[in-house]
């Protein structure tokens, strides 16, 4: 049928303003989506990125420092940080293992740039390498940087495996992190693929339980990525989270 010349114009209108309305996610499971209209009108923000691996591509930080947010980057490889140095070099950047103890303990080494390098015994079981390398806690991290007693409002946390250990070593209870995005790999899956994946297995996994027992709240979850975020937070006490 033949369409009119306004008609034609509405319809144009239409495809121009959902085209304005896509949002561009630059981690791996769109958590930045999330992450970002969290803490949509927050422009001055401070995060905390373990297990950093690239400085835009899959980075669960990128949409934030891109607004004028700030904080820590930290992975086991020399070149993602490196990298960091170069595109985000007002962040504070550290290449070193994380742990809920200081002192020196086995990396399973996969390759240079690998994703699944770990501190993960069982995650490093196919690793071809085995060395020692230093660790460090989030706490003593951050005490030792610039974001010493300053608010943490968001946490991603993409370590293989470890990620339960690195918590231990950070005290919620002081930093008060508004939202944390925690990767999560069920062992029980016989393929990690997220459609393996079981909410059973996650709900009574220690991970779930460790962060429940310290007052958060589980709210999203996008394939191995589980989302908390703080008591606060959940229950509106916060009027606003963008100041």
């Amino acid at each position: 049928k033949k369409i009119n010349f306004f008609k034609f114009l509405y319809f144009l209108n239409q495809k121009l303003r959902s085209i304005k309305k896509v949002k561009k996610s630059y981690s791996s499971n769109s958590v930045d989506l999330i992450i970002n209209e969290l803490f949509k009108n927050k422009k001055n923000g401070i995060y905390i990125d373990v297990g950093c691996n690239h400085p835009f591509v899959g980075n669960n930080t990128y949409k934030l420092f891109k607004k004028g947010w700030s904080g820590i980057n930290i992975d086991l490889d020399y070149t993602f940080v490196d990298s960091f140095n170069f595109y985000r070099p007002k962040d504070y950047n550290l290449q070193i293992g994380v742990s809920d103890k200081i002192g020196e303990q086995d990396m399973y080494y996969h390759h240079e740039r690998s994703a699944i390098n770990t501190l993960d015994v069982k995650r490093g079981n196919k690793s071809v390498l085995k060395k020692k390398i230093k660790t460090l806690t989030l706490n003593n991290i951050i005490e030792n940087s610039k974001f010493k007693n300053k608010q943490i409002d968001y946490v991603s946390i993409d370590v293989e495996g470890y990620e339960l250990n690195i918590l231990k070593g950070f005290d919620l209870n002081k930093y008060n992190p508004k939202a944390l995005s925690i990767e999560y790999i069920d062992p029980k899956m016989t393929k990690e693929e997220y459609y393996h994946q079981n909410i059973n297995n996650i709900l009574n996994s220690d991970l779930y339980k460790y962060m429940i027992d310290k007052g958060y709240h589980f709210v999203n979850w996008l394939h191995s990525d589980l989302i908390f975020v703080s008591t606060e937070v959940f229950t509106g006490k916060i009027k606003s989270i963008d100041v």
